[in-house]
């Protein structure tokens, strides 16, 4: 007996998207080629410039750093000293630079695109009514497929790693910029309407200085997010700690991709507990 779905015609979604993503890539390959070459020397330059430096000298500017925004307590320092140390002395430096370029560029991007359109949802529900089924949408699909338009658009290398890092790791930003901006109090907004304040002057000086810790807890998770997509985005060719653990796993050697595993462990650790001391310091100006 025929099942009555038989007699419903398939859809063709799967046509109609490649169709779709080769007019896009060929149609905006102007726009792509560029952007992949301008990319791809400034990620290079970033990370040459990073390498330059002197481990040693790296590693005691983290402590340095770590000593300050801890409020000089010596836990953070100690580990950030361990840590790396034990990144070098793994013979792993390069690839950890590598890795700190590609979050590092993919998370300044996200918190450059999601806070200016967090602050739009926060002013209009239409903006917000528009834009959340799109991060609900971004947040939910798989990050393996964001794989699939990067290639097609930037081919293989880094650049494809931070446009799919981008993707997946901007929503936390806009949701928690959005989320801040709201809980304002209104009894301050209505002061500063009181004051003759303008709409910039209301958002600059009262609405983003009181949501600051929930914007900082939002690029917090961005960064994390960008950092978890590295292993995914060595797929793609995307230099790193992350291809260093997909070696390991195409060949069965544990020692090797365990190694690379603590490498990105510690590295999330200390840039977790970075963004998490700095927002704790704002809290307490």
């Amino acid at each position: 007996m025929n099942n009555v779905l038989d007699f419903v015609p398939k859809i063709p979604v799967a046509e109609k998207i490649k169709q779709f993503t080769d007019w896009v890539t060929n149609s905006f390959s102007f726009l792509f080629d560029p952007l992949k070459k301008y990319f791809e020397d400034l990620m290079e330059y970033v990370a040459d410039l990073l390498g330059a430096v002197p481990p040693v000298l790296v590693i005691l500017i983290v402590a340095a750093i770590a000593f300050f925004i801890s409020g000089k307590k010596f836990g953070l320092p100690a580990f950030s000293i361990a840590g790396l140390w034990f990144i070098y002395n793994q013979e792993l430096w390069d690839h950890l630079i590598s890795t700190f370029t590609l979050v590092l560029i993919a998370s300044l991007l996200s918190v450059i695109i999601g806070i200016p359109i967090g602050i739009l949802m926060s002013k209009s529900r239409t903006a917000e009514a528009m834009i959340t089924p799109i991060l609900d949408f971004m947040q939910t699909m798989p990050a393996f497929v964001y794989l699939i338009p990067a290639v097609a658009f930037f081919g293989i290398g880094m650049v494809p790693g931070v446009f799919a890092s981008l993707i997946f790791a901007t929503p936390p930003t806009v949701r928690f910029t959005n989320l801040g901006i709201r809980q304002v109090p209104k009894e301050l907004i209505e002061a500063s309407d009181a004051f003759g304040s303008t709409a910039v002057q209301k958002l600059f000086k009262v609405e983003l200085p009181m949501a600051r810790a929930t914007i900082m807890a939002g690029i917090n998770q961005t960064v994390m997010l960008a950092l978890s997509m590295v292993v995914i985005a060595s797929m793609i060719g995307a230099p790193g700690l992350g291809r260093n653990v997909l070696s390991a796993l195409q060949r069965a050697q544990i020692g090797p991709g365990f190694v690379a595993g603590i490498g990105i462990v510690i590295l999330a650790i200390i840039i977790d507990r970075f963004t998490q001391s700095m927002n704790k310091k704002h809290d307490h100006v």
